[in-house]
């Protein structure tokens, strides 16, 4: 596992630097890294988290997408804001469903048209007494089939972040949470079930590898999604670990209300 993650960010990094005009895909794949959506996206978010033990989670999120364009650089700023209420016997507040502020996180990535990908970065700000910072780098690249109109298959679009923690917080008579030391591995692959209906598979929940103590999460995770129209879109999807060496979560639903304009 751990060489097949090195080569990958090795080929990554270089489908992020390479000329789209010097490099030949196979299977009729075309590089689509810098086709960008104009529009603003606004997304409302929900998941429930099953911890094991008879302990849950819900996270209320707000998301949204700008455009975000310097010069010949083109990219994408998304902030996301969320609120998290834990329930269970293991929990300080059980059975009270509380929901409390938890994190905000900035995302940004982008790239010059020659690229062959895109690079950003990410920030996540603790929004109560309790957390960390973490910031890191991420490397993302996309492809779709040369012929869509009669292909299942819609798109592989591979991200790699790294994620490092930093300055805790810990509420009075807790105990100081581990820092953040994570690999995160999205090996997005989506499909066409209708003309406006995907299927898209480790889209929001990633493979993680936790670099300072060793272990891996590897969940399957799928998320349906339907277009209605050009400005809105519904999704629903689920995470199940298969591999849980690094604790996160036993299972996850979740779903999305998506505004485009």
């Amino acid at each position: 596992m751990r060489t097949l993650t090195f080569f990958l960010l090795l080929i990554q990094g270089y489908w992020v630097c390479a000329n789209e005009t010097s490099s030949a895909l196979p299977f009729g794949l075309v590089n689509i890294s810098q086709e960008r959506s104009k529009d603003r996206v606004l997304e409302f978010w929900g998941y429930h988290d099953y911890q094991g033990s008879q302990n849950y989670s819900d996270t209320l999120k707000l998301r949204y997408y700008n455009p975000l364009n310097i010069g010949d650089w083109h990219g994408t700023a998304r902030l996301d804001t969320s609120y998290l209420a834990n329930y269970g016997p293991q929990q300080t507040n059980q059975s009270t469903g509380a929901y409390t502020p938890n994190t905000a996180m900035l995302t940004v990535w982008g790239g010059l048209p020659t690229w062959f990908g895109n690079a950003g970065g990410r920030v996540i700000a603790p929004l109560q007494n309790q957390g960390q910072w973490a910031a890191g780098p991420q490397l993302s690249t996309s492809f779709r089939p040369s012929y869509t109109e009669t292909n299942i298959f819609s798109d592989f679009s591979p991200l790699t972040r790294y994620l490092y923690g930093f300055s805790p917080r810990t509420a009075p008579g807790s105990t100081t949470p581990a820092l953040i030391r994570r690999l995160e591995l999205y090996p997005t692959l989506g499909f066409n079930l209708s003309a406006n209906t995907q299927i898209r598979f480790w889209d929001e929940n990633s493979i993680n590898y936790n670099t300072a103590g060793g272990g891996w999460f590897v969940p399957i995770d799928a998320m349906v999604t339907h277009r209605v129209n050009p400005h809105f879109l519904f999704a629903i999807g689920a995470a199940k670990q298969v591999v849980q060496t690094y604790q996160q979560y036993d299972w996850s639903v979740y779903s999305k209300l998506s505004f485009t304009f």
